[in-house]
């Protein structure tokens, strides 16, 4: 059996056309099937959705999920001041999320924007997720982060089960700057996410856009360092993030059922990749949320 523990699946995909070097649309319901069914006989346990990933929810509710641990998000409030009606809100579509999965509780739920926290009155969704925790319909509570500073600040007001966070060969500012460290001591689950930089980093140089020009130099360091290393880029990406003691488990979203399989293969392939010297420090390349795809 392939040692693939650490692997788990992210969902985007099938509820919404996601990703930088996506061409195939939503993944369709019956390859979620397949896949979820092979992921159980290799013992992947943890699928990461949300309910803003369009239909994911109800794709996958469509599914038995026993054996599965699954964790969601809440809504994306993005407002100065969060209201006890905003709190409301998390505790219905929740509930909503409940239905669409059919199941009667979950492994995780993550604040989806961080700083919907960091606002005046964020301490009343911190009262809501703990509420949910406390009636047992969610094992783990915690948040998805971006940066470091996020970071810092969420741990002033909640201590968060489990975060969910960007890491990758370009992307090792929370490795650098010993914030996984600092986290896996407070005994915080950490997934890492983002570990191809949505395809980003897959991408043959001749098919990367313009924008991301400043950095071809080093995204063809990281090619020829993969290659020097005997690894292929996917090999590579993986084996990096999969090392890295304090991730729990590793997200990678799959659109098909050979790519799922092609994934496993190369989760499990023996030797850890050396990224040094492959950090990228410009949020503006290592962020997706901050990508300029004009």
């Amino acid at each position: 059996m392939l040692s693939v523990n650490k692997l788990g699946l992210g969902t985007v995909q099938w509820g919404l056309r996601y990703g930088l070097a996506n061409q195939n649309g939503l993944t369709p319901p019956e390859t979620v099937r397949e896949i979820l069914s092979e992921a159980r006989s290799y013992g992947i346990t943890i699928l990461d959705t949300a309910s803003l990933y369009g239909e994911s929810e109800a794709v996958l509710g469509a599914n038995s999920l026993e054996g599965f641990k699954v964790v969601t998000k809440t809504p994306r409030f993005a407002t100065p001041v969060i209201t006890d009606e905003q709190a409301l809100n998390l505790t219905h579509t929740f509930s909503l999320s409940l239905q669409r999965l059919s199941t009667t509780k979950v492994y995780g739920l993550l604040i989806h924007h961080a700083d919907d926290l960091l606002v005046p009155g964020g301490e009343k969704l911190v009262a809501a997720i703990m509420a949910l925790k406390e009636t047992g319909v969610v094992e783990k509570i915690g948040v998805s982060v971006y940066h470091s500073d996020q970071i810092d600040a969420v741990l002033k007001i909640i201590k968060p089960d489990l975060v969910q966070l960007p890491i990758s060969v370009l992307d090792q500012r929370l490795l650098l700057n010993g914030q996984l460290e600092r986290m896996k001591n407070m005994g915080i689950e950490i997934h890492a996410r983002s570990v191809f930089l949505q395809g980003l980093l897959l991408m043959p140089l001749n098919r990367i856009p313009p924008y991301f020009d400043p950095i071809r130099p080093l995204l063809a360091r990281w090619r020829a360092a993969a290659e020097g290393q005997g690894l292929t880029p996917v090999q590579a990406a993986l084996s990096f993030v999969r090392d890295i003691s304090y991730v729990d488990t590793v997200l990678v979203g799959v659109e098909n059922l050979e790519q799922f399989r092609s994934c496993c293969v190369d989760f499990s392939v023996s030797g850890t990749f050396d990224a040094s010297g492959l950090a990228c420090h410009d949020p503006m390349y290592i962020n997706p949320a901050l990508w300029n795809r004009a």
